[in-house]
């Protein structure tokens, strides 16, 4: 099953970066330095940055990834004007949604949170491998 994105055709010069994290909630911030490091001087790095940490809080939460020896990817995707922002874990038999979490609750939002920065975001996988990615387009004359 996948949530309908269109992802736009990634050129064979597009720099990519993958690295694999425990899955440990500590690890979040370390996969935000790692993406840091990695587009420093995008235009919509902050925007990235909240992705990446909320792609990761969601699937050490919500997935097998946070149990003990868990583990997550991170992948980045940079071509000329765009950035894919991938998070991919070790499954769950429900499927990523956005929702609509009352404004006292503490968690709840984190896809929408990436719904509303992100160009576009989706998803594929199942119960034992699941991949989130959220695609940021920079501004019309900008590389990303």
């Amino acid at each position: 099953m996948s949530y309908p994105m269109t992802i736009p055709s990634v050129p064979a010069s597009a720099q990519r970066w993958r690295r694999a994290f425990p899955g440990e909630l500590d690890q979040a911030r370390t996969a935000r330095r790692f993406a840091t490091a990695l587009l420093a001087g995008c235009p919509l790095l902050d925007e990235m940055l909240l992705a990446v940490d909320e792609l990761v809080v969601n699937s050490l939460r919500h997935t097998k990834s946070g149990q003990p020896g868990g583990a997550f990817t991170v992948e980045i995707t940079r071509w000329d004007g765009a950035v894919a922002v991938a998070v991919s874990d070790q499954g769950a038999p429900s499927e990523p949604v956005v929702a609509d979490a009352p404004d006292d609750a503490e968690s709840g939002r984190g896809l929408l949170t990436v719904s509303l920065l992100a160009s576009g975001w989706g998803w594929f996988g199942n119960d034992r491998s699941r991949t989130v990615t959220a695609l940021f387009s920079a501004f019309p004359g900008e590389a990303a």
